[in-house]
């Protein structure tokens, strides 16, 4: 192998580092000699709570973000361009030049720091200065994001929606099986699928399966779920809601992009985050927030807290040899 493919090898391990819905990791790399494509491993979508892939795409622009900035620190030009033909899966295409002229992004030493934090969070409020780092990053063309403070009347109406999400969803026989098919019970359950729910993310004891099925299944009703998200959110110090003007594929994946810099930077401040999507992925509670909270009439895609934690357990990511195409090795 080549140092170039090497190159590219380093580059898809810390693409991989990108968040995706329940941990499912739901890309394929593709390596050419000049560029690296990332598609959608349809094997691992989720179609009760993301049945229009959407989630999966912001998934992808994650790891395009991350694969970028990656690139950058090894001296790479990077150009991304989104081929979505109609009723096909879109593929996303990252060209790779060697330029003297590539500045290293700074937000490269987050990649690998950056965790989902699902914990409850000290009640601390992020200061005027890390808010200001946040609301600086780049976005993607038409990508909006919004940050409402504990307490304020916008907080307080998410707050209440996302209980109504939870009240949806755990009353779906549907969505409770798709989730608990990728929840990880035991280290040994972890360690041989490398991705999902794992128990320690949850801050869950490594039981026998059976045992730890039967605790976390306990948690699976909208009352436990919404008594344990009401002590997460009231320790949080702001939400933060992306919205897209047409819910588009290429708009899904630059709201990734986007939201990978926000994340990224998040990091670099000391900040914790994690998603809160309910009522963003329940379509009636998702045109409540249109209706209701001051966003143009935007899309609302996606919703997480932020604040300060402990750091938490690491979600496992599969094999590179997992996630690269095969019959495209060059």
């Amino acid at each position: 192998m080549n140092t170039m493919n090497t190159d590219y090898l380093q580059l898809v391990e810390l693409a991989t580092r990108a968040p995706s819905g329940h941990n499912t990791q739901p890309w394929l790399f593709r390596i050419g000699e000049k560029e690296i494509t990332i598609l959608p491993d349809l094997t691992k979508e989720l179609p009760v709570v993301d049945n229009d892939r959407r989630e999966l795409y912001i998934s992808l622009g994650c790891a395009t973000e991350n694969l970028c900035i990656a690139a950058s620190v090894s001296g790479y030009q990077t150009e991304a361009s989104i081929e979505a033909p109609a009723e096909q899966p879109a593929a996303i295409h990252i060209s790779l030049e060697k330029s003297a002229d590539v500045l290293p992004s700074p937000l490269y030493p987050a990649i690998k720091k950056r965790q989902t934090n699902r914990s409850v969070y000290n009640g601390q409020v992020v200061p005027e200065k890390s808010l200001e780092a946040l609301t600086a990053i780049a976005t993607e063309s038409g990508i909006r994001f919004h940050l409402w403070k504990n307490g304020s009347e916008e907080f307080n109406t998410l707050k209440a929606l996302i209980s109504k999400g939870n009240d949806s969803q755990m009353n779906d026989p549907a969505f409770k099986e798709e989730l608990q098919a990728w929840m990880r019970y035991n280290k040994k359950h972890s360690e041989a699928t490398r991705n999902g729910l794992s128990y320690a993310v949850f801050g869950a004891p490594n039981l026998p399966a059976f045992l730890s099925k039967a605790i976390m299944g306990s948690f699976l009703n909208s009352s436990t779920q919404n008594k344990g998200d009401r002590k997460k959110i009231a320790s949080s110090s702001h939400l933060v809601l992306f919205t897209v003007p047409n819910n588009t594929v290429g708009e899904w994946i630059g709201l990734g992009r986007t939201l990978q810099r926000f994340l990224l930077t998040a990091t670099q401040e000391n900040i914790a985050a994690a998603f809160l999507n309910q009522p963003c992925e329940v379509k009636e509670l998702a045109e409540e927030i249109r209706q209701e909270l001051p966003i143009d009439k935007e899309y609302p895609v996606l919703l997480l807290r932020i604040g300060y934690a402990k750091e938490v357990a690491y979600s496992l990511r599969q094999n590179i040899k997992e996630v690269i195409t095969e019959g495209n090795k060059k």
